[in-house]
Parts: structure tokens; C-alpha cells; sequence
């Protein structure tokens, strides 16, 4: 139609144009252009991510070893905390006692070269090495010494080997080099309990920050903790001992099962010391880049038995179960044949080792007779709690069958650790449980009061008793075998096997430990031939602070335009409903926090730890305050920018948020830019060829993104970039001090994992909005002007567009920045997502509630940006607002 000087429309002599016939072509030129521009940019970022590898792997360290461990430390001070992660990382490597173990077992000198005992073993001289000095300096003295073992036993200690310092008396500085320790009463573990990682040697200066900048005497020195990534120690050069061979040693946290694998595969680590997935190993094996090795571990899985709990409070009954479980059976299906049935709570390596496992062999008619002379001939009925490892769960299937097939009728539950601790260990609600005591030489548990066995025994306490005061080699190896005979008998626990310590290492690393007689990795003589694992080495740097800039300046630039345009109070309206939003949630987000299972004390402090050292711990986290205050200190932080301090981390929760949005904030970013750069253009090139070959490639290609999950898609992206080609890594984040291409190229494979289904709903809603709004009257309006259609459709119909596809990228950025936990699993990103999802499994609520919080506000913050970008977008709708 066509427009009179006057207003009136009159006949126009020729047809006017439809969408996609004649001047249509113009409007496909256009929508391919654009499409050939964003092809070449992604063709330009992946050719300088390729460049980046290449430098990458040209400027490799091949002196430090990049080692891989499935759980991250809730510290890194082995006197205040029983988590074996912490030792893992810090003994012998960082820290030293006046003993330590060796590879075999055995107790040797560490600072201390060497001591005297007296005649009746309650009195230990100890000769110091006068040549060792602390790494921020410090001189190493006698003073250290009494210091630590005063610290370590003293109220209010929260060590959580606390009772083995109990018999100590006194400690005396003779001189600057010698101590005695005095004894209330002979122990006969007395230098063994001093060579574990709960006795290290800390110095006054630093004992109040060694949870996360530690300071030993160790020939490595602590370089710097990236949160839910690495532990980075780099060797120290003033070690009074050999120098380690290694520069460093960086231990990334991988506790996902696949991307263990992955890791391996694409070279991202060089070993695992305590490989998380039996599963794989076969495949190592018969890999020539891999060594798998094989030794003896210290972790003895155990059916354990709530012995207090009817009928399990019959002896016979307990037999039962013991004759009913076929070891090797469970062994084959859940460990995959590694591991060795045993008959006690004892390893099999100890020279006082006892073979019990023929007291209960497997035979189901002697179980159905014993449970028939225990009044059970109608069967039991049972409950069967498992913990998280892969382990337990796998068995749990195996042992739940066995029982049945007895007359045990077994209802499996399956817990977190969280939920685990709560009712199994603390409040003993429980039939059957399994789970793996890593301790070494832990038996004496059999005797404390209240342990969650609940086995009460005066003959066996009797025995530990006796046991704690001999030092005798042959008085102990009798005690110990006599405890493990009694154990046995009484049936307390039915012992299933000791789990083998399988390691997997690159054929370029040697001098590492075969067997675990404790929880450590000792890398003091490891050495890396070659070139090991890429590994950035400088501290994050400020590009996150940059993005919180950028993010803030848009925003108030967006509100400066709305407000000049004439919605000010359309602004005052969202910002009410954004604050009253926002404190709502942080009520929810309190409450749901406490009343969930768990209590964050007893997780952090382990299975071991006293009620004292418990407590100790509640008090200093000040979690023994009623809930309206912890909820008010929170609450009121929160407005100030301090979100409390975590309790496992033990730093400020903000710089914990600081440091992942560092890497959720540009992935987000990163996958919202590829979605959109992939989904408008194809949106409306869809539009364009409405009805067309091109538009049905286009709906079938969405839909494949729809139905396809991203976390299969990243394993898959995984398995062809980094294991098979190794263009990429399989996973970590270098950091942006590493540089702007590398810290890019980490974030490309998740974000592309991420943006395809984004994109796929992108470009659904924009080819469904272009085309209705392709039918309104202003369009035909503008065709009849004269317009171009490519004018048209980017001057009025793609503006025009906006508003749903405005809706869509608010959301879809939300959830990228939230929802991005399996993604950010799949690739050990140290994210928001995964640290919120390590802080459930960890139990640390003021965590849990700050990210959760920070997370509302996202997604908050993104819905009040739609807001106002529709106020700019359609002044129709801040006038009606207004008016």
C-alpha cells in the first residue's frame, strides 16, 4: 500500500512484496553475512586457543609433579583437624614431627636425630637437629617443641588425636637443642603416636595460620591454596636433610570418578596415589604410559553392626550375617578383585597380623541355623545405611542379596556424609552400615564408650589397657592378637576386606610410595623425567575485579538512561520488589541450612576425634549460639560484604565467592556470548527460509540441542578434544594471571557444553518472535516506504523481537551462572557451582547459605536488568507504569 500527501491510503499498481519472495533474497544476504561473521570469529578464538596450547605445552615444568587427589582439605593444619586430605598433602612434605614413618612402617628420626628412654618408659629425651629452621625463617628449637605438645593436649585443644597427648605430664626444654617428656604412665605406642601428622612441629608465629598459609619444617614450602583446584609447594631450599629432587609438587582436586580418568588420559595430571575408580585400572594397566601400582593400604571395610539394636545384640545373630557375606564375592563385584578378605580389624601387612578369616566361612545353611536357634526363624528385618564412596554403595548391592538370601530382609538406605555422621556415628540410629577405617593401627576404637559399634567388652578394654603400657615387641604383637581374637569371636562387626592402595603413575614418575602404612604422600624423594603436567604458577590476578567493573558500570549506565528517559519511578518500583525478594530468601536460605542433617563439627573433626575436641571446635566456629543470633551476625554481614568465615576453609567466605566468580562469572558470560553469536542469526535464518530446507536443518538442529543433556555432551567434548586429540586440557581452571588466552581456552569446551542447549532455545524463540513480528502493520508500513529488507528486519522487526528473546538471555544467564554444578564437576572447574556443592557434602552451612544467597541474587539481579532493559526497549511499558 501506498501513502497520500493527505493521509489516505490509495491502491498501489504493484504487488507488495511477501517475506521470503523477491526482495526476501536482500534479508537472506543480510542474515548470511551476519552468520559468516560470527563462523569467522569462532573460527579466529579457536585458532589462537590452538596457539595457546602450543605455547602452553612449549613452556611446561618438568620439574613439578601435578598429582591428583579426590578430596579437597578443609585445612591444611594436621593438628587442628582429622581429615586424612590434610595429611595427604602437608606430612613429610610440609611439616615434620620429632619421628615420622616410613614407607615400611617403621618410626624414624625426623626432627628429632635421635632419643633415650628410661628404664621404667615413662620419661623421653629427645636429641634435636640443630640445622633446621622453619620456611619463614624461624629457627627450629626445643621451645618448638614444648609449644606444640603443650598446644596439642591443652582445654580447649582442637586437635583430634587429643587423648594420645593425654598421658603426657610435662614437657621441659633441657636446652636449646633437647626436651624430656615425662608420662603420667608407660605407653607403649608412644613414639609411633608421635611420628602421625596430629604431633607435627609448628612454631608459635605461625601455629595460628598454618589451617591456610601452613609454615613446617619440611623440605617443600606451602606456594599457595587455589580453592576447590590445587595446593601448589614448591621446594625449600634451606631443608636441613637432602634436597627434594622435585621443583614442587601441585595436588588438583578431582573428585569425580570420569574426570579422574579424563585427567589421566589427556595428561592434565601425572598420578593419581589413591586412584578413585577400580573400574579403570584394568585399562592403565595395559596402557604402556602408565604404571598401576599395586600395595598395602591401611583401610579395613567393615559391615558395621549396630550392637546394641535388636536382634543384633545377639551374638548369633551377628554370626550370621558373618556366614551368610561370601568376602570374596563382595571383593570381585565392588573392588573389582582389588583387595584381601580379612577376619578382624587388622591389616594384613602388620607383622602381628592374625589370620581369622576362617572363623565364619562363607556357608548361608549355618547362617539360617544360627538365626533359627536365636528365636529369628521368621527372618530379620534390617536397615542398611551407606555413606557416598563408590565402594560402600557397590557392596552394599552385594551384601543386601547375601542377606536376603538368608532370611535378613535388608532395606538399603543411601546417605551423604552429612546425613551419614548425623545418624549412624553421632546418634547410632542404625541396623547395618558400611564404611572403610583408613586409621592405621586403630583397633583400641573397639574400647571407647560410645562409639557407634556400641560394643561394650571389659575383657577386651582390659586388653587395650594392658596394651597402651607395653612396649615390649613381643608383649604387644601377643595383646594385639589376643584383641583381634576377641573381636572376632564376639562377632562386633563382620569384616569384609582390606582395600589394597592402587596407584596410577606416568611412566615419567618414580620415587613414590608403593604401600600406605598411613595417610600421606610422601614425595620428598619422587622425581619426573621429562616434561610433567602444564601448571600455572603465579597468583590469580585482578581480571575478575575488571569483570565486576564492567558488570557495574553497565548497570548503572542502563538505570541512568532509563531514569533520563522518564521511568524513575519504574526503577523505584523494581528496586523495592528486588530488596524485599532478596531478604525473603535469605530467611528460606537460613532455615532450610538448619534443619538439615549433620552437624558441621563432627564432619571436619573425622570418626576419631573426641567429644572435647568436638566441642572445642563448635565454640571457636560459634556455631553453640542460639540460631536467631547466627541468623542476625549473618544477615547483617551480608549488607557490609562479610559473609562470615567458612568453617572448613577457615578464610572469609567472601574471598572464597571472589575467587570462583572469577571463573563462574566468564563462563557464564562466555557461554551467554556463544549461544547468542549461534542462535540469532541462525533464529532468523530460520525465519527467512520459513517453510524451507534450511529452516527444518535449523528446528532439527534445535532440537537435537534440547534433547541432548550438556553433561553427556561434555563428557563427550572431554573424550575428543583432550583425552583423544589433546587440543585441550580435560579440565581445571590456570588462572588469569596465566594469561587472558589460556584462562580463555580452559572455559571454551565447558562454555561450549554449556551455551548448546541455551542456543537451541534461543533460536527457537527468536525464528517464533522475528516471525510474528514480520506480520505486524508497521512492517508492511516500512516495506512500502522503501525500505531495504535487511533495513526492515534490523531497524524495526528484529528491535521489535527483543522482548522475548530479552526474557529468554535473563534467564538463560541465570541458570548458566547457577547452574552450571555438573558442568563445572565435569570439567573440576573451582566455581560457584562446585564449591556450593562441596560445601553440602562438607557441611559447612555458612557456605552453603552465602553462595545460595549469592546465587538469588543473580538470578534476581538478572530479572531486574530484564526490567529495565524492557523500560528501554518499549516505552509503552514504563509509561503504563507510570502512569
Amino acid at each position: 500500500m501506498l501513502v497520500t500527501t493527505a493521509g489516505i491510503p490509495s491502491p498501489s499498481p504493484y504487488p507488495s512484496p511477501r517475506w521470503g519472495e523477491g526482495t526476501s533474497s536482500r534479508c537472506v544476504a543480510t542474515v548470511r553475512r551476519t552468520l559468516s561473521v560470527s563462523l569467522q570469529v569462532l573460527f579466529v578464538t579457536c585458532a589462537l586457543f590452538l596457539h595457546t596450547l602450543a605455547l602452553a605445552n612449549a613452556q611446561s615444568n618438568g620439574g613439578v609433579l601435578t598429582v591428583g587427589v579426590q578430596l579437597e582439605p578443609p585445612g591444611l593444619d594436621p593438628t587442628a583437624g582429622a581429615a586424612a586430605a590434610i595429611d595427604e598433602i602437608v606430612y613429610a612434605n610440609v611439616f615434620e614431627g620429632l619421628a615420622r614413618i616410613g614407607p615400611d612402617g617403621a618410626v624414624r628420626p625426623g626432627l628429632a636425630e635421635r632419643w633415650d628412654v628410661s628404664e621404667d618408659g615413662r620419661r623421653y629425651t629427645f636429641h634435636l637437629r640443630k640445622n633446621a629452621t622453619f620456611h619463614d625463617g624461624t629457627a627450629f628449637d626445643a621451645d618448638d617443641v614444648v609449644f606444640s605438645l603443650t598446644r596439642a593436649r591443652a582445654e580447649g585443644s582442637l586437635n583430634a588425636q587429643k587423648a594420645l597427648f593425654e598421658p603426657i605430664e610435662s614437657v621441659t626444654a633441657l636446652d636449646p637443642y633437647t626436651v624430656e617428656v615425662r608420662l603420667s604412665r608407660p605407653v607403649g605406642a608412644f613414639l609411633t603416636h608421635l611420628a602421625w601428622g596430629d604431633a607435627v612441629i609448628v612454631a608459635p608465629e605461625s601455629a595460628g595460620t598454618n589451617a591456610t598459609a601452613p609454615v613446617g619444617t619440611g623440605p617443600f614450602r606451602f606456594s599457595r591454596w587455589r580453592k576447590g583446584d590445587a595446593v601448589e609447594l614448591r621446594r625449600y631450599d634451606g631443608y636441613w636433610g637432602d634436597a627434594a629432587p622435585l621443583d614442587g609438587v601441585t595436588f588438583k582436586f578431582i573428585s569425580d570418578p570420569t574426570a579422574a580418568f579424563a585427567a589421566l588420559m589427556a595428561g592434565d595430571v601425572d598420578g593419581f596415589p589413591n586412584y578413585p575408580a577400580p573400574e579403570n585400572l584394568a585399562q592403565f594397566d595395559a596402557d604402556a604410559r602408565f604404571n598401576l601400582v599395586t600395595g598395602a593400604g591401611e583401610g579395613e571395610m567393615i559391615l558395621a553392626v549396630n550392637n546394641k539394636a535388636p536382634p543384633f545384640n545377639d551374638v548369633r545373630v551377628r554370626r550370621a550375617l558373618s556366614h551368610a557375606i561370601d568376602k570374596q564375592a563382595v571383593i570381585d563385584g565392588a573392588l573389582f578383585g582389588y583387595g584381601a578378605p580379612i577376619g578382624s580389624h587388622f591389616p594384613p601387612h602388620h607383622p602381628s597380623y592374625t589370620d581369622l578369616t576362617g572363623l565364619y566361612p562363607h556357608d548361608p545353611d549355618r547362617a539360617r541355623a544360627l538365626l533359627a536357634e536365636a528365636g529369628q526363624e521368621g527372618g530379620v528385618t534390617a536397615t542398611l545405611k551407606l555413606p557416598p564412596p563408590s565402594y560402600a554403595r557397590r557392596s552394599g548391592e552385594i551384601i543386601a542379596a547375601q542377606l536376603r538370601a538368608v532370611g535378613v530382609d535388608v532395606t538399603i538406605e543411601n546417605l551423604e556424609w552429612a546425613q551419614w555422621l548425623d545418624q549412624v556415628f553421632t546418634n547410632k540410629n542404625y541396623d547395618l552400615t558400611i564404611v572403610a577405617h583408613t586409621e592405621p593401627l586403630d583397633i583400641d576404637i573397639y574400647a571407647r564408650d560410645g562409639y557407634y559399634f556400641q560394643y561394650a567388652d571389659e575383657e577386651f578394654n582390659a586388653l587395650i589397657a594392658e596394651l597402651s603400657e607395653t612396649r615390649d615387641a613381643a608383649g604387644r604383637d601377643r595383646l594385639l592378637k589376643r584383641a583381634q581374637e576377641k573381636i572376632a569371636v564376639d562377632a562386633v562387626n563382620v569384616f569384609l576386606a582390606q582395600g589394597p592402595k592402587t596407584a596410577v603413575w606416568s611412566t615419567r614418575v618414580s620415587g613414590v610410595w608403593t604401600n600406605a602404612p598411613l595417610q600421606a604422600n610422601d614425595f620428598t624423594a619422587a622425581r619426573l623425567k621429562g616434561g610433567g603436567a602444564a601448571e600455572a604458577s603465579r597468583r590469580a590476578g585482578s581480571w575478575g575485579a575488571v569483570l565486576w567493573v564492567l558488570c557495574l558500570g553497565g548497570l548503572v549506565y542502563g538505570a541512568y538512561v532509563l531514569v533520563r528517559r522518564g521511568g524513575a519511578t519504574y526503577l523505584a518500583q523494581r528496586l523495592v520488589a528486588f530488596a524485599a525478594t532478596l531478604a525473603a530468601a535469605s530467611v528460606v536460605i537460613f532455615l532450610l541450612t538448619e534443619i538439615a542433617p549433620g552437624d558441621p563439627a563432627t564432619f571436619m573433626m573425622g570418626l576419631n576425634a573426641t567429644p572435647d575436641a568436638v566441642a572445642a571446635l563448635k565454640a571457636e566456629l560459634g556455631l553453640d549460639a542460639p540460631a536467631v543470633q547466627r541468623y542476625a551476625a549473618w544477615a547483617g554481614g551480608l549488607f557490609t560484604g562479610d559473609f562470615g568465615t567458612s568453617y572448613t576453609y577457615r578464610t572469609p567466605v567472601a574471598d572464597l565467592l571472589a575467587e570462583r566468580l572469577q571463573v563462574s562469572l566468564p563462563l557464564a558470560v562466555m557461554a551467554l556470548i556463544l549461544s547468542v553469536v549461534i542462535a540469532i542469526p541462525a533464529g532468523a535464518f530460520a525465519a527467512a527460509r520459513r517453510g524451507r530446507g534450511a529452516d527444518a536443518a535449523i528446528l532439527g538442529a534445535s532440537q537435537a540441542g534440547l534433547a541432548v543433556p550438556n553433561f553427556w555432551l561434555a563428557i563427550l567434548l572431554v573424550m575428543v578434544f583432550a583425552t583423544g586429540l589433546r587440543w585441550f586440557s580435560a579440565g581445571g581452571f590456570p588462572g588469569w594471571d596465566a594469561g587472558i588466552l589460556p584462562a580463555l581456552k580452559a572455559l571454551f569446551l565447558p562454555a561450549v557444553a554449556l551455551a548448546a542447549p541455551q542456543a537451541a532455545i534461543l533460536t527457537r524463540v527468536t525464528r517464533s518472535a522475528v516471525l510474528e513480528t514480520l506480520g505486524e502493520d508497521y512492517i508492511r508500513t516500512a516495506r512500502a516506504k522503501g525500505l531495504s529488507e535487511g533495513a526492515v528486519i534490523a531497524r524495526h522487526a528484529l528491535k521489535n523481537a527483543l522482548i522475548p528473546v530479552l526474557t529468554i538471555l535473563g534467564l538463560q544467564f541465570a541458570f548458566l551462572l547457577a547452574g552450571a554444578v555438573i558442568i563445572e564437576n565435569v570439567f573440576y572447574l573451582p566455581g560457584l557451582g562446585r564449591l556450593v556443592f562441596q560445601a553440602v557434602l562438607q557441611r559447612d552451612l555458612i557456605v552453603v547459605q552465602s553462595v545460595v544467597m549469592v546465587l538469588v541474587f543473580a538470578v534476581v539481579l538478572a530479572a531486574f536488568l530484564v526490567d529495565i532493559a524492557y523500560g528501554l526497549a518499549d516505552p509503552r511499558l514504563r509509561k503504563g507504569r507510570t502512569a
